[in-house]
């Protein structure tokens, strides 16, 4: 059975920067605490937890004091650099570079929108990091836009700036930046701006995995349950290849699945450690190759 991994999967270079600086961390003290999970893989955040890494929640925030703290590759909004301030805190701030350039953006159009009487239309995930990050820069007066059902959040009859959380699908994006379009026309409005603000190592993984999952008989997707973009692109692999399996690791592989398969293909997320899926590529040669 020949097994190959997609190598075009794996971190993306904000997820490996922000785990390069935990790591060095760790190496020079032992101990550093992380504001929510460093990258949504069960797998990896328990690797690098055995190493002291220390998983905290926002609200754990406040009770912190003359500690050091990563900022994950998500970003984070203004509040957590004041209470950092305040605790004397020493943050190590591992956002990803295209997520501060997206705060930056949206910063400055919500200053010039809240003089127009504007606003600022996210298109993303409620509750999610980025998006949270992303929040705090309009102090919380964004409007978040997932589906066509949430257009009607949006008033018309005034100036529209439009963004999108890094991670999102691209032709979605566009699709609804059209709808937003149609209905600003309709009431006569000029004053929208779509900004396509989609990071393009993670966008154009749809397009790269769809023929990598074309070209085998079985398709093995690794990533962690929390990862969205797991979800979008286990889906891509999905619609074009029927045997395709998600995984988190290789104790959740099942032998009938490769009952008269020669070729299999692995790939996974933004998330997923290089590393796992090596280890998930040994266990099926070892295991069900014949």
């Amino acid at each position: 059975m020949q097994v190959t991994i997609d190598e075009n999967s794996g971190f993306c270079f904000g997820v490996v920067y922000a785990i390069e600086m935990a790591e060095e961390e760790l190496e020079s003290t032992g101990t550093l605490y992380c504001l929510g999970d460093i990258v949504h893989n069960d797998i990896e955040v328990k690797r690098l937890e055995k190493k002291g890494l220390k998983i905290i929640k926002h609200e754990d925030l406040d009770s912190l004091e003359n500690c050091k703290v990563l900022i994950r590759a998500h970003g984070e909004p203004p509040e957590t650099y004041q209470t950092a301030l305040k605790n004397n805190i020493e943050l190590i701030d591992a956002s990803c570079p295209v997520v501060l350039k997206l705060q930056n953006r949206v910063k400055f159009a919500f200053d010039f929108n809240d003089v127009q009487d504007g606003q600022i239309v996210i298109y993303g995930i409620p509750g999610h990091a980025e998006v949270n990050g992303l929040m705090g820069q309009t102090g919380q007066s964004a409007i978040i836009v997932t589906s066509e059902e949430d257009l009607d959040k949006i008033d018309y009859s005034r100036p529209i700036t439009l963004f999108s959380q890094t991670t999102k699908s691209t032709a979605k994006f566009y699709k609804i930046r059209e709808m937003i379009r149609e209905r600003a026309e309709a009431e006569n409005n000029p004053n929208f701006t779509a900004n396509d603000t989609i990071c393009r190592q993670v966008s154009n993984r749809d397009v790269q995995l769809k023929k990598f999952a074309g070209d085998f008989d079985v398709v093995i997707f690794v990533s962690g349950k929390k990862s969205s973009n797991g979800k979008v692109l286990y889906k891509v692999c999905k619609d074009q290849n029927q045997n395709t399996y998600f995984v988190s690791d290789e104790t959740e592989l099942r032998p009938e699945w490769f009952n008269g398969s020669s070729t299999v293909g692995i790939c996974g997320a933004t998330s997923t450690p290089m590393w796992l899926m090596e280890q998930i590529s040994q266990y099926i040669r070892t295991n069900f190759a014949a």
